[in-house]
């Protein structure tokens, strides 16, 4: 059972920082610093004690930690083009830090996956499908076109809470890193 706690001691804190993110997110729109800080430390800080500086036993280490931080940095290009929040894109830095850069992968897979659904039903739900494929279209022309081509949104174009979709994404990671992870088959097969 020891472990078991040892290997996933980061997902007991990734589940806080997504239980924390996802509500900030929903209540004010901004996942703040307190939040995700403290989170990349703990992962960073954590997986060194348990892991190493580069892993043991099937354990992740430092190096594992930072190469899901870099993956999560990976957000940060969005947030500096404009695409999303600062909050988000450091959400999913600490996500690197916590879970390394496979849990990072996947969590960011379902994350966008998400966020796109959110999409499609505030669309088809404010009855704005046409109007926003048709300001897509535009701007993918305005892509291929020489200068910087314009944002595609609006004043009056909404918006989805893209952090709230990237914790559920993670959420979804987390499960299916518990449910089929080898750290679950140890546990339950005994393997």
């Amino acid at each position: 059972m020891l472990d078991f706690v040892a290997h996933w001691w980061s997902f007991g804190v990734l589940a806080a920082l997504l239980v924390a993110a996802a509500v900030a997110d929903v209540k004010t729109g901004k996942i703040h610093n307190v939040i995700t800080y403290p989170a990349i430390a703990i992962g960073l800080i954590g997986h060194t004690l348990v892991g190493g500086p580069t892993g043991a036993d099937g354990l992740m280490g430092l190096t594992d930690s930072l190469a899901g931080l870099a993956l999560g940095s990976v957000l940060i290009a969005a947030w500096l083009a404009g695409g999303i929040g600062g909050g988000d894109a450091k959400l999913m830095v600490a996500v690197g830090a916590l879970g390394g850069w496979r849990f990072t992968l996947s969590a960011m897979f379902w994350g966008f996956l998400v966020a796109a659904l959110m999409a499609v039903i505030v669309m088809i739900s404010r009855r704005i499908v046409r109007r926003t494929l048709g300001r897509i279209f535009r701007f993918l022309i305005l892509l291929f076109t020489p200068g910087k081509p314009a944002d595609p949104a609006t004043a009056d174009s909404p918006k989805i809470p893209f952090g709230l979709a990237l914790c559920i994404g993670s959420a979804i990671g987390l499960m299916e890193a518990l449910v089929w992870g080898p750290g679950a088959r140890k546990l339950i097969l005994g393997m």
